[in-house]
């Protein structure tokens, strides 16, 4: 099974930037980075913000985010990046890596999570 390990989140003002990384144990299918809005405690209240198809370059991002977060991923590290630009407070949450079977506007078929890391967004 694959694991996943997030890193790169923390406190960035409103109009900052950040990158968060993730490494995986080994290439899966697709990835994927979704996020936990504040206040949102259930796994199932997770909300998807980008996915990405290694083998075919294909990436699918939530509406909110595409022309601001950019998904990215290096194979010879098995890595996974999300740039994320132009911050606002609704980018505030737990941001976490996944793998799965599938990219799409459902941001369904993901079935291995990492951990997560903290994003906030504040003055």
């Amino acid at each position: 099974q694959v694991h996943l390990q997030e890193s790169g989140g923390g406190m960035v003002p409103p109009g900052g930037s950040v990158r968060l990384s993730c490494v995986a144990s080994e290439t899966a299918n697709v990835m994927g980075w979704f996020r936990q809005p504040p206040g949102k405690e259930r796994e199932g209240e997770r909300e998807g913000v980008a996915c990405i198809v290694p083998r075919r370059q294909y990436t699918y991002y939530r509406p909110s985010v595409k022309d601001r977060f950019a998904i990215s991923q290096d194979n010879a590290e098995n890595a996974l990046y999300l740039q994320m630009n132009n911050l606002t407070s609704e980018d505030s949450g737990i941001y976490y890596c996944a793998a799965g079977n599938y990219c799409s506007r459902g941001f369904s078929g993901f079935d291995i999570w990492g951990q997560g890391t903290q994003v906030t967004v504040s003055s």
